[in-house]
């Protein structure tokens, strides 16, 4: 080859042009999060999802959709939204609490995210045991003592009441931006449970919950 530069009079012929690079479209990274519940859970991972299609919406986006329906009816749900789409889902994230449910039904939908995952889509149980607000209380400690989900409320209270964030409702839309500076000993708190919990299927997991590993997936993209 030879190492003379090219001569003036091939610059400008074609072939000594390379061709302009077109770029490849990237596809941004489509999650499902589909729950349980149409008010508690729905509001709080809207306002995540606000958040992050404002901000990262070509690299990463969420659709939020609450059911009204629970575990293995729930699951089975997720993945009709998941197949009628157009959008591609890598992750489909099925956010249920255990409540009275029937300990195989709890535990069904876990082996059902394992079964149905493939290289394209990943199933994930996001359980809690009991309830969603258990999440919410890891925010302010951490709590390992098998209690009912109705005094859930009482702790929840106490804590919202300490930075005056009024009372804890169902229904409230200001439960992120509340919780978010806390989000870090959540996940922290969340994982000892976990540790905890290790082997035990997650209708024995008392107290437990999967949201942290949703939440830390998306917290790159979180300010």
């Amino acid at each position: 080859m030879s190492l003379k530069p090219p001569k003036k009079s091939d610059l400008k012929k074609s072939w000594m042009n390379p061709k302009p690079d077109r770029g490849i479209k990237i596809q941004p990274e489509y999650h499902l999060i589909v729950s349980e519940g149409t008010d508690t859970e729905p509001a709080y991972f809207e306002a995540i999802r606000d958040t992050i299609n404002r901000q990262y919406r070509k690299r990463i986006q969420l659709v939020v959709a609450g059911e009204g329906d629970n575990t293995i009816n729930l699951f089975w749900k997720a993945r009709r939204r998941a197949l009628d789409s157009a959008n591609g889902y890598r992750h489909v994230w099925v956010v249920y609490d255990t409540d009275d449910f029937p300990a195989e039904h709890i535990d069904r939908v876990v082996d059902l995210c394992r079964e149905q995952s493939t290289t394209d889509t990943e199933y994930h149980a996001v359980w809690s045991n009991q309830c969603v607000e258990l999440w919410y209380l890891l925010h302010f400690s951490f709590m390992q003592s098998d209690i009912h989900r109705t005094e859930y409320w009482t702790k929840l209270n106490h804590h919202l009441a300490g930075i005056d964030a009024g009372i804890y409702e169902k229904n409230r839309r200001d439960m992120y931006r509340i919780l978010r500076p806390f989000m870090d000993a959540a996940i922290a708190n969340a994982k000892r449970l976990d540790m905890m919990n290790q082997g035990k299927p997650p209708s024995k997991s008392a107290p437990g919950t999967k949201i942290y590993e949703l939440v830390e997936k998306l917290k790159p993209y979180l300010p």
